[in-house]
């Protein structure tokens, strides 16, 4: 990335301009779009490198000697340079292309319970984890005769802070002489919540314990460095950091990825074949077995670099100005409860209304809720979030959750909330 290109000026407006869809109305009313934790928006620069893929270079990769295949290929593996370079990983062979964080996640599992893992091994996970960064350690517990162990949370959604300081008694509380993988997210979807990851790994690092961090949520609002955070393994998608869906990244640690044995077997993933044995192909490509989605590749490839030309901590301040904004103006309304109160946060508010302190009136379904904003242009998440032990943390069934991009505005947020207002006097 050229520095001097960097745009240092934020203007939500010229970044407003680059996203087709928010042209969009929706019944009627301009779309306010306040779901960016569940999927991001794409700029018109990511839309056109995939459709470009397909329109002018589409052919396999690595798989033949014409000329299509040599730019598919080059325009591929420039993608996986563009990402190395963004998180810092050391080698390109670092970056391994999935299909998003789940399967990332899931490869992680699979390999290193294999490599890993044996009866009464403990794998630690934290309270506020994503069904992805749960699901798959239980299926590999059940296979290898692992535990799953949870860290617990605050009532303001973030991990107990004694836990993570090293301090005299509290590690040995939070890692055991069994403990194998810490999996944990290194920001909450639900919450919003910003975990130490730094101080986690470091501690796990002290004790051999193999670190993979869930980075779906923190991509595109943190600045991620891997050799800096210090961590094993780091999973992501394409589509939370302005990128097509479809594509996903697993960052490991050379020497691990090394010793990990492969998850899926099949083409490309191999150096020879017989019917007695098969033998791996170097990195990246033992992890890729298949056709990639190279299109998707190149898509996130741009999205890379169109994050690159803008100053990423003039984008973040803009978010933590919608959300301290969002958090004051919700607040004011009766019965609003905001669940995740962490002090370090990124742009995401989850609420919940209960009935009113005075008066008559009765509590608001966060699906109900999410209905009548919808009827208003205003598209928020509902529901548990793929975070149903996190809800029976806090007592609630679900919430709505508003999560901000860098093309967000106050004026939207203020529009969510007379959105709010409205839905409160209907539907109490």
């Amino acid at each position: 990335m050229n520095s001097t290109a960097v745009k240092s000026a934020f203007d939500v407006e010229e970044i407003r301009a680059q996203f087709p869809i928010l042209k969009e109305l929706v019944h009627g009313k301009p779309l306010v779009y306040f779901d960016n934790a569940a999927t991001s928006q794409k700029p018109r620069r990511v839309i056109k490198a995939e459709s470009s893929y397909y329109a002018t270079i589409n052919a396999n990769v690595h798989r033949g000697v014409h000329t299509l295949s040599t730019k598919a290929t080059e325009a591929q593996e420039a993608a996986r340079e563009t990402i190395r370079q963004h998180i810092n990983a050391k080698h390109a062979h670092e970056v391994i292309f999935t299909s998003g964080t789940t399967a990332s996640i899931n490869l992680a599992a699979n390999s290193l319970g294999q490599l890993l893992l044996k009866k009464g091994d403990e794998i630690l996970v934290s309270g506020m984890e994503h069904h992805a960064n749960i699901v798959p350690w239980q299926l590999v517990c059940e296979r290898y005769g692992a535990v799953l162990k949870v860290i617990p949370i605050t009532d303001s959604g973030e991990i107990e802070p004694q836990r993570c300081e090293g301090a005299k008694g509290n590690a040995e509380e939070l890692f055991s002489d069994r403990t194998r993988i810490l999996a944990i997210s290194h920001v909450s979807n639900t919450l919003g919540t910003i975990n130490p990851v730094k101080e986690l790994i470091a501690e796990a690092k002290k004790r051999g314990i193999i670190t993979l961090i869930d980075g779906a949520q923190a991509i595109a609002h943190l600045p991620v460095d891997v050799q800096d955070l210090g961590c094993d393994l780091y999973a992501f998608s394409g589509h939370k950091c302005y990128g097509p869906t479809g594509i996903g990244v697993l960052y490991g640690r050379e020497e691990l990825l090394e010793r990990m044995p492969p998850w899926q077997g099949g083409g490309e993933m191999i150096d020879q074949v017989t019917f007695e044995k098969t033998t791996y192909a170097k990195l990246p490509f033992k992890f890729e077995a298949g056709t990639p989605h190279i299109a998707g590749i190149i898509g996130l490839g741009e999205a890379i670099r169109w994050m690159q030309d803008y100053d990423l901590s003039a984008m973040a301040k803009h978010e933590l100005d919608l959300l301290e904004h969002a958090t004051t103006q919700l607040l004011v309304i009766d019965g609003l409860r905001i669940i995740g109160t962490a002090k370090e946060k990124v742009g995401v508010i989850s609420f919940v209304i209960d009935g009113p302190s005075t008066g008559s009136g009765h509590a608001i379904h966060h699906y109900d809720l999410g209905t009548l904003l919808d009827q208003q242009g205003i598209a928020v998440r509902t529901g548990h979030h793929c975070t149903q032990p996190l809800m029976e943390r806090f007592g609630v069934s679900g919430t709505t959750r508003a999560s901000f991009a860098c093309f967000n505005t106050i004026a939207e947020v203020d529009a969510m909330v007379a959105g709010v207002k409205k839905a409160v006097k209907m539907l109490r």
